[in-house]
Parts: structure tokens; C-alpha cells; sequence
């Protein structure tokens, strides 16, 4: 793959945050919660549509000892328990409360960055989808991360202001750099698209994705405190190249 592909999903998301944000400085508020929570709504449907696509990838898994789907199924338990063991959703939750602390409160420019930054960055989708662009090429995680924080940076920069519009410099750098990482490791692979330890960790973020889907039409719906623990699932991506190496190694030849 080339340069512009490894990170076309972040190219997406930049545009998408700088545009968002014009649009809530020009509208500075304006739009009311009924409409929020609408938007919201209509998001969560169109990520848990997306998300049960992307989670078919286990289906195409051959050549070992399960189908894809109960190999993705082993690296979703275990993950779940290593996250849970890691506390990752809290560390995650955690990690923003120290950064708002550190550099908050310096000014509305400052905040309006730092907090558009950490909301823009700190999360499962930008792991899961930096790490599927990288490795085929796939951009859609990453465009539904973008859908996200378009509308997201309509509000922020609506309380903030410019402040807003410099955190799409952190997801050019994060998301990217985790892409270009990823990017290096599919080298090794003769082709990404097909090999089956991609399309399994495809599979599996298919799945998280559908979870934050859940977890945004819970929050459109008035329900936000409850969620799926997406967070905590994030080892099952690396889990899942494990997984599927020990199921084709016991595998009768």
C-alpha cells in the first residue's frame, strides 16, 4: 500500500474536525438537545450497521482449526479479560481526567484543544481504526470515527472556539503515527486484504465498533449509563493473531 492509503482514514477525520468546527463557530450553539439527540440516534444506527458488516471479515477466516467467528469469539473473552484485569476502560477515562487537569483552565483556547483532542483521541476507535487502515488499507472505522467527531466538533467549538480547530493536528499525529506503524507490520504480509490474521482482527473490531454503535443510541435514547465496556475489549486485536496462529498449529494436517 502507499503512503495515502495507510492514512486516508486520518486525512478523512482532519478534514471532517476542521469543517465541524467552522460550522459551530458560525453556529455558536444554536442547535437544541432534541436535535442532538437525534443525531446521535441516527449515528448509533449507522455504526451498528457498519460495525455488523465489518464483523463478517471472521466469516472469510479459513485454513485453521474453528471458523473465524469462534476464533474472534476466544480473542473477544480473553481480551475482555485482560482489560478488565488492566481496568483499560478506566485508565482510558482516567488518562483524560489527568490531561484536563494538567493543561486545562489556561485559557479557552487551551481547553477547547486539549479537551476536542482528548475526545477526538483517547478511545477505542481510534485504536481499532488506525490499526485496520494501516494494516489493509480500510478506512471505514475511521470514517465513522469521523462522523463522530464532525458532529462533535459542531459543539465543541461552539463552547470553545479556534481552540477546537488545532486538535486536528493531535489526530493527524496520533492516528497517523499508528497507522504508519501498523502500515509496516502488513509489509511483512503478502496481502493484507485477504490474509486471514487481518481479516480476523477485522472481524473483532466489527464487533467493538457495534458495541460503541450500542453505546451511542443509548446516549441518544437518554440511556448513557449504560454501556458496552469497549474499552476493555481493546486486547483482543493483537489476541487475535495469537488465537489464530495456535488454532492452525493444532490443526490436523
Amino acid at each position: 500500500m502507499d503512503f495515502l492509503s495507510t492514512i486516508s482514514g486520518t486525512l478523512i477525520n482532519v478534514a471532517t474536525v476542521l469543517i465541524g468546527s467552522l460550522i459551530g463557530l458560525a453556529l455558536r450553539g444554536r442547535m437544541s438537545e432534541r436535535i442532538n439527540n437525534t443525531i446521535l440516534q441516527a449515528l448509533g444506527l449507522l455504526v451498528i450497521t457498519i460495525g455488523i458488516g465489518m464483523s463478517n471479515d471472521a466469516n472469510r477466516v479459513t485454513g485453521s482449526l474453528a471458523p473465524g467467528v469462534i476464533l474472534a469469539l476466544i480473542a473477544l473473552a480473553l481480551g475482555g479479560v485482560i482489560g478488565e484485569a488492566l481496568r483499560l476502560e478506566e485508565r482510558l477515562e482516567g488518562l483524560g481526567d489527568t490531561l484536563k487537569r494538567r493543561f486545562g483552565g489556561t485559557g479557552m483556547f487551551t481547553q477547547g484543544f486539549v479537551t476536542a483532542s482528548l475526545l477526538f483521541c483517547v478511545g477505542p476507535l481510534t485504536i481499532i481504526g488506525s490499526i485496520q487502515n494501516g494494516l489493509s488499507g480500510d478506512p471505514r472505522a475511521l470514517v465513522i470515527k469521523s462522523a463522530l467527531d464532525f458532529i462533535a466538533s459542531i459543539a465543541l467549538s461552539g463552547a470553545y472556539g479556534v481552540g477546537v480547530i488545532a486538535s486536528a493536528l493531535t489526530v493527524l499525529i496520533l492516528q497517523g503515527g499508528i497507522s504508519l506503524g501498523a502500515g509496516g507490520f502488513a509489509a511483512l504480509i503478502p496481502n493484507p486484504a485477504t490474509d486471514p490474521r487481518v481479516l480476523l482482527v477485522g472481524g473483532a473490531g466489527g464487533v467493538m465498533i457495534l458495541g460503541t454503535g450500542i453505546n451511542l443510541l443509548l446516549a441518544g435514547l437518554g440511556l448513557g449509563q449504560y454501556r458496552v465496556r469497549v474499552g476493555a475489549l481493546i486486547p483482543a486485536l493483537p489476541l487475535c493473531v495469537v488465537v489464530y496462529a495456535l488454532a492452525v498449529w493444532i490443526a490436523p494436517k
